[in-house]
C-alpha cells in the first residue's frame, strides 16, 4: 500500500515538474490566483472590450506584436504605468503569467 502511495506522489511531482519546465522563466513561481484577482479588480477585460470590441480577447494576439514572454510582461507594465494602477513587479508578473497561460502559451 505504501509503495502505491509513493508511486502516485512521484507521478504528481513529475507532472508538476513538466508543467513547471514548460513555463517561461519570467513567469515561474508567479501567483496565478493573484493574477486572476488583479485582472478582475482592475477591470482589464472591460478596458480591452472598449478598445477592440467583442469580448476584448483580440487585444491579446495582434499579428506579430507580442512575440516573447518578456515583451508580454512589458505590455502589462505599460498598462500599469499608463493607467496608474500602482501594481508591484510581482503583481505585473502574476497578471502576465495568467495571460500567458490563457492566451499566449509561451514555453
Amino acid at each position: 500500500m505504501k509503495t502505491h502511495a509513493l508511486v502516485m506522489a512521484l507521478s504528481v511531482l513529475s507532472s508538476a515538474s513538466i508543467a513547471w519546465s514548460q513555463t517561461p522563466v519570467e513567469f515561474q513561481g508567479a501567483d496565478l490566483a493573484l493574477g486572476e484577482k488583479l485582472i478582475a479588480e482592475n477591470k482589464c477585460v472591460a478596458c480591452h472590450q472598449g478598445k477592440v470590441g467583442g469580448d476584448g480577447s483580440s487585444i491579446y494576439k495582434p499579428a506579430g506584436r507580442i512575440t516573447t514572454p518578456g515583451f508580454l510582461r512589458g505590455m502589462v507594465e505599460q498598462c500599469n504605468t499608463e493607467l496608474k494602477l500602482s501594481l508591484f513587479p510581482d503583481e505585473v508578473t502574476a497578471i502576465s503569467a495568467v495571460l500567458n497561460r490563457d492566451y499566449y502559451r509561451f514555453k
